[in-house]
């Protein structure tokens, strides 16, 4: 009589846990951004957060939380309760680069979250101010080759994306180019089309505008393939930099140990939504190209940007100070 007891109670235990699985979401879920308001990151969240809503049946609020290059934002991420209810934008500032940077960082990329679904990615630009001189590749290789070092390139700030990845250029050419960091992506952007640095790598959809007003001069592109944008523009891998060709992305992510039934949820939901041809577009817009992958693809993508850029500081000993 106590088994069938004890077994009725496991049984009656394992349907609540199912209809609880089931009924996600049954309130509000919020979608946190660890940057600013009015940035691609904060753009994307906001663009499917509305149908997203519509999808999963509860509202799903967009929250911004800055500082610390996005790393507060992803700790708020890290630190919050596994069932689905706390989720966050995942960059590769947040996951990738400042982690490999940063021995300091409060959280492991690797352990500390569970990986949802990779959103969209922005392809990256190297430009160079006009006034610079090159016009395209090889005439700018030739030139930062031949130099001996007098030569600058702005960034976000030590440890962005536009910092690490002309770190990793500068180590696969043997290139010596001087990092001057801002306090953000706009300070650095503005200078380098005043002319006061001569050239920055920088996500394409803040540094288009200026190319197309032939403020900046676009050199060679980070995405899979030439940009519509910009055809005449190669990639770094028809440059033979391929190592270099790597874009921005954002995801989804939420803490570790998040159970495998609502990651799915949610990840169908946004698949879904990405299926809009409106959304779609809105994206677009922003320069960047919908991706929508599975869990794990997104899991092995984060892995590999984070190993690249922990490589690029070992080779190039970069520090924070």
């Amino acid at each position: 009589m106590k088994r069938r007891t004890c077994l009725g109670l496991a049984f009656a235990l394992l349907g609540t846990a199912s209809m609880a699985q089931q009924a996600y979401p049954s309130k509000p879920i919020k979608l946190l951004v660890p940057f600013a308001p009015g940035g691609t990151t904060d753009i994307i969240a906001r663009v499917i957060a509305d149908p997203l809503s519509r999808e999963l049946g509860q509202p799903v609020i967009v929250e911004n939380k800055g500082g610390g290059g996005g790393v507060i934002g992803a700790q708020e991420t890290a630190r919050s309760a596994p069932d689905g209810y706390s989720l966050g934008i995942a960059t590769v500032s947040t996951t990738a680069t400042n982690p490999a940077i940063n021995p300091k960082i409060p959280y492991n990329t690797l352990t500390d979250f569970t990986p949802v679904i990779n959103i969209a990615a922005t392809p990256n630009v190297l430009a160079v101010n006009p006034k610079f001189g090159p016009t395209d590749y090889k005439s700018f290789e030739d030139k930062v080759k031949n130099s001996k070092g007098e030569f600058s390139y702005a960034s976000s700030g030590t440890g962005g994306i536009q910092h690490m990845l002309m770190e990793l250029y500068k180590n696969l050419t043997g290139t010596f180019i001087t990092h001057i960091p801002y306090r953000g992506a706009g300070p650095a952007l503005s200078d380098t089309v005043s002319g006061q640095v001569p050239m920055i790598l920088d996500n394409l959809p803040s540094a288009l505008p200026f190319i197309k007003d032939r403020r900046l001069l676009p050199i060679a592109v980070a995405a899979p393939e030439r940009l519509a944008v910009l055809p005449d523009v190669p990639t770094f891998k028809e440059v033979g930099l391929e190592p270099v060709n790597r874009m921005a992305f954002y995801g989804i992510l939420g803490p570790k140990g998040m159970q495998p039934e609502v990651v799915e949820k949610i990840n169908v939901a946004v698949k879904k939504v990405l299926q809009d041809p409106a959304v779609r577009q809105r994206i677009e817009d922003t320069g960047s190209l919908v991706v929508g992958n599975s869990p794990a693809e997104f899991a092995d993508q984060i892995k590999n940007e984070y190993e690249v850029y922990r490589k690029v500081v070992q080779d190039q000993k970069l520090t924070l100070e």
